[in-house]
């Protein structure tokens, strides 16, 4: 007779979305256990919107400082400025705010564990087999009947589970972070987010400086391989006066820019957050969705539980995408055609100065949804956005 699982749920990786999972979890009442890897921050401008706060419960100490604004600089070096009204973009540093969520699933409930995943084993008869490696190097192996793999792009549990997990679209992220003295010349400014649209930065991506309360994070993006991301961060840092700042640390990782086709393997595997892909086009924003990606992946593990149907894996990514899908769209076409050359990127920087567009991108950030209450805005920019695609409107 099989002996049962030690765990419900083992959810393999300790990020945002993998912690939001076990919190979840946890406090539904399963048995779960919370597998993350010590010692690994990734790349992130940290940046998180207020309906992550309310939806997250998280303390506002966590927030290193508040953007009231955001400053594009085209390729021409053209500035436009995009205050946000009555409103905010929160930091947070990730290796505290992570932390803080790693904490939080273990004072829910979940037993932490500090290894490296290795390998899934499925048995003839009995409960799937995980087997990792721990902070002493020796092999151990534990038994769940469900697994939640939320390690990142290119995901261990992926590559193994999921047809097409493997061939996951990324670009690849690198940044530093820098401390910034209470005063200081140069051109950066503790409350603005900096986002750079110029080619020799990024061909494809962006670039970006933002502001960590006594440090900033200086990043870039690109899927051009061959491309120098040290380089450019160099450059970057050189031109706006923060080259001479001690470097704290540096990180680089791959970013998934496209949600998989499927996130179950139809038996005891389901993906969440950047392990799922769920990073949003064009914007790069990771942290809330990862951790809607993983509340939803702990609701239909949870009713896999209760109900003894598999099939319920399935309901995370529809859930998922039907509340989230179509800005992923809209945000996949804008990247597809402002991002290909320094030409457009110009024109996409002309266009931010537009009240309607900052309105719209502002609410949609804070909110999280596409906002519906202004048609009129809608259709202005929408002529206004083909006529910049078509060359029609004057730069």
């Amino acid at each position: 007779m099989a002996q049962p699982p030690e765990f419900d749920v083992i959810v393999v990786g300790g990020g945002p979305s993998g912690a939001t999972a076990a919190t979840d979890l946890a406090l539904q009442g399963h048995r779960v256990l919370l597998l993350d890897k010590a010692g690994r921050i990734k790349p992130c401008g940290g940046a998180i919107p207020p309906r992550l706060m309310r939806d997250f419960d998280i303390p506002a100490y966590l927030l290193c400082a508040h953007a009231k604004a955001a400053r594009m600089i085209a390729p021409s070096g053209k500035v436009v400025d995009m205050p946000i009204e009555g409103g905010y973009v929160g930091m947070v540093n990730r290796d505290t705010f992570d932390e803080f969520l790693r904490e939080r699933a273990e004072k829910s409930g979940a037993e932490r564990r500090r290894g490296e995943f290795e390998r899934l084993e499925h048995q003839a008869v009995g409960p799937t087999l995980v087997h990792y490696v721990d902070n002493e190097g020796q092999a151990q192996q534990v038994t769940a009947q469900y697994v939640i793999g939320a390690d990142g792009a290119r995901s261990k549990v992926g590559k193994q589970t999921i047809k097409g997990a493997e061939k996951i679209p990324c670009v690849f992220a690198y940044h530093e972070i820098v401390e910034v003295p209470e005063t200081m010349s140069g051109d950066f400014d503790p409350s603005r987010c900096d986002v750079y649209y110029q080619g020799h930065l990024s061909p494809d991506f962006y670039a970006w400086i933002f502001p960590h309360g006594s440090t900033a994070s200086i990043g870039v993006g690109s899927a051009q391989k061959g491309f120098s991301l040290r380089g450019a961060i160099k450059d970057l840092r050189a031109a706006s006066g923060l080259v001479v700042n001690h470097t704290v640390r540096t990180e680089g990782a791959p970013i998934p820019l496209k949600p998989l086709k499927r996130w179950d393997n139809g038996r005891d595997v389901l993906l969440a957050g950047d392990a799922a892909g769920v990073v949003a086009p064009s914007s790069g924003e990771g942290i809330y969705y990862a951790m809607v990606c993983g509340r939803e992946a702990a609701n239909a593990v949870s009713e896999a539980l209760a109900t003894g149907k598999v099939s319920a894996l399935k309901l995370s990514r529809k859930r998922f995408m039907k509340a989230h899908g179509k800005v992923f769209w809209v945000l996949g076409i804008m990247q597809h055609f402002w991002y290909r050359s320094d030409k457009r990127r110009e024109r996409f920087v002309q266009m931010c100065a537009d009240p309607d567009v900052q309105y719209l991108t502002w609410q949609a950030y804070m909110n999280k949804e596409l906002v519906r209450a202004k048609p009129a805005a809608h259709a202005r920019i929408f002529l206004k956005d083909m006529g910049h695609l078509l060359g029609l409107s004057p730069s």
